[in-house]
């Protein structure tokens, strides 16, 4: 399954060479969430579209608005989950990069295992970004699961497993608490300074697509997309 999912290479994170002795920080950091969903497996055919149109308007090489200066490209491309990995795909093969897969997959486990196992990785993910040196100064997109960039439902000592705490974006204002269950439309920027781990600035963005891909969603946080899944192979 992995690897019908998978255009682009992938390789564990720990791979990067993580190095624990001093804050080596990123200069920017762009989170988003997967795209939508079918199963526990796969994206349904609007998360499929709405990848295709991230590289082609925000990420891509040579995105229509891109994100990156003439010049520049995204150092590292980092994932978590089947979703994550079929959501960067596309962007991983327009830059010609392996995507550093904290991997987590469901298969054969119990909710609680896999929600576990999302949670250890995310804070072993924080910890490379914060002190690798090879990411001093550069810029990382982070595609991740939603409940594991913020959940406020969470008891405290879990909140600091997810990449709103581990990333030390709760010492900002303005960072929301919570990722919304229905929401798949947003950038975080998050900006840093060098050799300080506490990000200097935070905002979100949101996904408004043109041409071919302008009815894609484009909700506002935490409003409801207001698919009809009778209309389509998302997951309600």
């Amino acid at each position: 399954m992995i690897s019908a999912a998978v255009g682009a290479a992938i390789t564990c994170g720990a791979t990067f060479g993580f190095v624990a002795e001093a804050a080596a920080t990123p200069a920017r950091l762009i989170i988003l969430r997967h795209g939508e969903k079918s199963d526990p497996y796969r994206l349904c055919e609007i998360g499929r579209r709405r990848a295709r149109a991230l590289v082609e308007q925000y990420l891509g090489r040579d995105a229509e608005r891109s994100y990156f200066a003439p010049g520049t490209a995204p150092e590292a491309i980092f994932t978590i989950s089947i979703h994550t990995v079929e959501t960067a795909s596309p962007l991983a093969n327009s830059w010609d990069l392996p995507q550093a897969f904290y991997s987590v997959l469901p298969v054969g486990k119990a909710p609680k295992l896999f929600d576990s196992d999302l949670a250890k990785r995310t804070k072993q993910a924080a910890e490379n970004l914060l002190n690798n040196p090879r990411f001093d100064g550069k810029t990382v997109v982070v595609v991740w699961e939603h409940n594991h960039i913020a959940d406020a439902s969470l008891p405290p000592g879990r909140r600091a497993l997810t990449l709103r705490q581990a990333l030390n974006l709760d010492q900002l204002p303005g960072v929301p608490e919570t990722w919304p269950d229905n929401t798949y439309d947003y950038f975080w920027i998050v900006d840093y300074k060098p050799g300080n781990p506490v990000p200097v600035s935070f905002r979100m963005e949101k996904q408004v697509f043109t041409g071919k891909y302008a009815d894609l969603p484009h909700n506002d946080w935490g409003q409801p997309e207001g698919l009809d899944v009778r209309e389509t192979d998302c997951e309600p």
